[in-house]
């Protein structure tokens, strides 16, 4: 089916895209999945992950989301997320830093270190700088 599908990405602080695009595969807690226009209607959770999608353009483009919802439509589709940033707005050095201090975190080993945070810290940063940095050789 050729066509562009809008789509949305906002947070609590900001819209993040609002652009037409041909294609957007995000990270749904239950799978990857892919939306082209005409997509039969959903909702879903997203987790952690990179939102993909093709540009009106046709050049690829990639968003971190840490988590949150999804509604497709026929025409649009809406991510409502906790976090989200461009590749191109990921800030290498707070990522990297974001990074060590979770690890120094869980290296502690202490008591009132609450260890499901600290590993969501970690992994959180782990792929906001992968994301960052495979934008940089790319």
């Amino acid at each position: 089916m050729a066509g562009n599908i809008r789509l949305e990405v906002v947070t609590p602080d900001k819209s993040v895209v609002s652009e037409d695009v041909q294609i957007v595969v995000a990270p749904g807690s239950l799978g990857e999945f892919g939306v082209l226009i005409g997509h039969t209607p959903f909702l879903t959770t997203l987790k952690m992950g990179t939102i993909r999608y093709k540009d009106a353009g046709g050049r690829d483009r990639f968003i971190f989301v840490n988590g949150g919802f999804a509604e497709a439509l026929p025409s649009k589709v809406t991510i409502l997320a906790e976090s989200a940033e461009r590749r191109g707005d990921i800030d290498l050095e707070r990522a990297r830093s974001a990074l060590e201090r979770a690890q120094k975190r869980l290296d502690l080993k202490q008591d009132e270190i609450d260890f499901a945070r600290a590993r969501a810290a970690l992994e959180r940063a782990m792929h906001r700088l992968r994301l960052a940095e495979s934008g940089r050789s790319a």
